[in-house]
C-alpha cells in the first residue's frame, strides 16, 4: 500500500470529478454554497470509506453473480446512517441537500471504487482509497461552491459564517445570479476540469520539448 501514491491519485491524477467524471449530478446541483459543498463532500467521504472497508472485508465471501446487489445494500446502509445523522444533528444542511443525500446510494464514485478497488484489495488499502478519493471529491466541491457562491450571491461562507448568511464580498447588485443556477454549475465545472487537465498535461509537454531539444 502506497499512501502517497493513493493520495496523489485521489487528489489529482485520478480525481473522481475532474478526471474520472463521476458523480456529476450532485456536483452540479449542490455546489451553490460553501455549506452545501462541505456537507455533501464529507457525506460522500464517510460513506465511501465505510463501504470500502466492509466490501473489502466481505470480498471473498460475496458471490460474484450478485456482487453489485451486495455492494448496493452495503452502500445503502451507510447512506441511511449518514442521512439520519444529518437530519438529527444538522437539519438545515439535510433540508438544503434534499434528495441528493439518499441518492449517494447510486453515486458512481461509491459503486465504482467498490468494484474497481475495494473488491480486490486489503481492508487498510481500501480504507485509504476511500479517504483519498473522498478528499479529492470534497476539495473540488468546495472550490466550485466558493466560486459559485462568490459570483452568484456575492457572499462567502453561506450557511456557516455570519449567522448562516455568509460574509458579503461583492455588492448584491453586482452578483451574477446565473452562477447559482444550472448553467453556472456547468460553466464552473468546465473551468475546473480544464484547469486540472492543463495542470496534468503541462509536465508532459515540457518533457516532450526537452526530448526534441536534446535530439
Amino acid at each position: 500500500m502506497n499512501f502517497k501514491e493513493q493520495f496523489k491519485e485521489g487528489l489529482i491524477t485520478q480525481n473522481p470529478v475532474t478526471v474520472q467524471l463521476l458523480g456529476m449530478c450532485s456536483v452540479l446541483a449542490v455546489t451553490t454554497t460553501l455549506f452545501n459543498g462541505i456537507g455533501m463532500g464529507l457525506s460522500v467521504l464517510v460513506v465511501l470509506t465505510c463501504a470500502n472497508v466492509v466490501i473489502s472485508l466481505l470480498r471473498k465471501i460475496i458471490p460474484n453473480k450478485i456482487r453489485i446487489a451486495c455492494y448496493i445494500v452495503v452502500i445503502a446502509t451507510f447512506v441511511t446512517i449518514v442521512d439520519l445523522l444529518l437530519k438529527a444533528l444538522l437539519p438545515d444542511l439535510s433540508e438544503s441537500l434534499g434528495t441528493f443525500i439518499p441518492l449517494i446510494v447510486v453515486n458512481c464514485i461509491i459503486l465504482g471504487r467498490a468494484e474497481a478497488f475495494a473488491a480486490k484489495n486489503s481492508v487498510a488499502a481500501s480504507a485509504v482509497d476511500g479517504i483519498c478519493q473522498g478528499i479529492g471529491y470534497t476539495i473540488i466541491l468546495v472550490i466550485m461552491s466558493m466560486f459559485r457562491e462568490l459570483l452568484g450571491a456575492g457572499t462567502f461562507g453561506g450557511g456557516i459564517l455570519n449567522g448562516g448568511l455568509g460574509i458579503r464580498v461583492i455588492p448584491e447588485e453586482y452578483a451574477i445570479a446565473a452562477m447559482t443556477r444550472p448553467v453556472g454549475g456547468f460553466l464552473t465545472l468546465a473551468f475546473v476540469i480544464a484547469a486540472m487537465q492543463y495542470f496534468l498535461n503541462k509536465p508532459k509537454k515540457v518533457t516532450e520539448k526537452k526530448e526534441v531539444a536534446s535530439a
